[in-house]
């Protein structure tokens, strides 16, 4: 057999592990206008992987439940799992916080294991600092991991997640090393089953592109960039691109097409145009549609010195209406301290572009950089007003754990529990709070009802300052260009009564 084939199909390795289903759980995102909107993929793989290799998976899907530790505990009265697995991203960490403290509550004889994003940070961070000489913030964080969780992945779970059953698993397991046996290549991704999805309830989920009924995927894994502000940039799972075929794709999409429905396909790549198939792709997407006799309709996200005329056509002609593209700021020397490898030029470009191709462009804008200024942020709001966008978005930044931002910072000399990192080309200084983000989850995307707080500071600007000129970007933007506040539409919360017996459907899924 294929040595990949068989690391991932093996059909004994699940039964030998054990013989009890594994409770897999997606925490709530309540730092989210609206839960339901895109399903979390990542844990879903993970589900396939157990399902084709034999295990019995339960998937209790706790997104939008407002008594999401009430729904947690009724399943746990019932299940006989004894290890459940939970994803958890940085923003989730207070809420999943609770949950594994409800676990630990009900049912003491359970262990737990903790994969996706947040882990994988903290250990690339940490692996940071002992590369350095110094032991930090970082190790700080990773002790309070260790306390909550019997089990942690960091990197890629598909494979990863066999060792982690295993019941003298270590407190870590480093999954994001090329050489770990578990590190997932091109080849593996090929062959990976696709996500479980029919073990969530994909109707609860609300998402329409123009018109069409849509749903998330991702056709590759990955971002080669090296943004200061992105979490990833030292962890090489999220760092190094893997790609599958095109013909893996489009099975993909003609699969949620036959078996849901959907005709609208959001694809949550890093950076579409990294990949340099993407015309390819996009034209195997068109002849799709036409051999299905349907049109469909996309969205994704672009590098915006990449993005080229041909590939404005391909994907305009593939469905494409909407691209989304993380300008961040609309000052030079701004934008060479976040390193983002594109001018201004590059970006007013991409708009040139796409409204030469009939293409929408949602500008992703963020302020609180490194060397920000009242100039550097009031040039976000010239910017946005000059290239008209159809729609956009201005966050402050966080620094996460495995990002330079927050990598590479050291201890404030003045400021007691702030941390400054330095641009390496201009000396410009970005400077922060800790936070502890197990019990912290500010609205990373933002609450357009003023509930934004800003843990970054820097030589010119406070935080209080950061936020109230970010407050007027979005006003003055937003009121000149006709474009509406995000939050027009109401956020939908389900609620879950303990007196109804069992679990509603679209919390809890289970194979048979």
């Amino acid at each position: 057999m294929n040595v990949t084939a068989d690391r991932l199909t093996a059909p004994r390795r699940i039964r030998q592990l054990t013989k009890s289903p594994v409770l897999l759980v997606t925490p709530p995102s309540i730092f989210l206008l609206d839960e339901r909107v895109f399903l979390a993929l990542g844990i879903l793989k993970v589900a396939a992987v157990l399902e084709q290799a034999g295990g019995h998976v339960e998937n209790l899907d706790l997104s939008g439940v407002a008594e999401y530790l009430d729904a947690l505990s009724a399943h746990l009265a019932a299940t006989q799992a004894t290890v459940v697995a939970i994803t958890a991203t940085t923003p989730q960490l207070p809420a999943v916080t609770k949950i594994v403290e409800r676990i630990r509550a009900d049912r003491p004889d359970m262990r737990v294991i903790c994969g996706g994003p947040h882990p994988t940070l903290v250990w690339a961070a940490c692996k940071l600092e002992r590369k350095s000489g110094r032991v930090g913030r970082a190790h700080r964080a990773l002790g309070k991991l260790e306390a909550m969780f019997d089990t942690m992945v960091a990197g890629d779970g598909e494979i990863a997640i066999f060792e982690a059953l295993k019941p003298d698993a270590p407190k870590v397991i480093d999954a994001d090393e090329l050489g770990s046996g578990m590190f997932m290549t091109n080849a593996d991704y090929e062959l990976m089953p696709m996500p479980a999805r029919h073990l969530a309830d994909v109707e609860s989920y609300r998402y329409t592109i123009d018109g069409h009924k849509a749903c998330n995927l991702i056709a590759q894994l990955g971002c080669p960039m090296g943004c200061n502000f992105c979490a990833g940039r030292h962890s090489k799972m999220l760092r190094k691109i893997r790609t599958r075929s095109t013909p893996s794709i489009i099975a993909e999409i003609e699969h949620l097409y036959r078996t849901y429905g959907y005709t609208g396909f959001m694809l949550l790549d890093d950076e579409l145009n990294v990949n340099k198939q993407i015309v390819e792709l996009m034209n195997a997407i068109a002849d799709l549609q036409q051999r299905l006799g349907v049109e469909f309709g996309l969205r994704g996200f672009i590098k915006s010195e990449l993005f080229t005329e041909e590939q404005a056509v391909a994907m305009r002609r593939a469905g494409f209406r909407w691209l989304l593209c993380g300008f961040e700021a609309a000052d030079d020397r701004v934008l060479v301290n976040i390193q983002k490898n594109a001018t201004l030029e590059d970006n007013t470009r991409v708009m040139e572009i796409a409204a030469k191709h009939d293409l929408k462009v949602k500008a992703l804008m963020s302020v609180g950089h490194a060397g920000e200024t009242a100039g550097s942020i009031q040039a976000v709001a010239d910017w946005l007003l000059q290239v008209k966008p159809a729609d956009f978005d201005c966050t402050v930044i966080t620094p996460y754990p495995g990002s330079p931002y927050y990598d590479e910072a050291v201890a404030h000399p003045d400021v007691p529990d702030a941390w400054t990192f330095t641009a390496k080309k201009t000396g410009d200084r970005l400077h922060a709070f800790d936070v502890d983000y197990t019990q912290v989850a500010d609205y990373y995307k933002g609450d357009p009802d003023g509930g934004y707080h800003s843990y970054v500071f820097t030589d010119a600007l406070s935080g209080e300052e950061i936020v109230r000129m970010r407050d007027e970007v979005e006003k003055t933007v937003r009121g000149k260009l006709g474009i509406s506040f995000n939050h027009a539409a109401p956020a939908k919360r389900f609620e879950h009564s303990m007196g109804q017996g069992a679990l509603p459907d679209f919390i809890l899924r289970t194979t048979r």
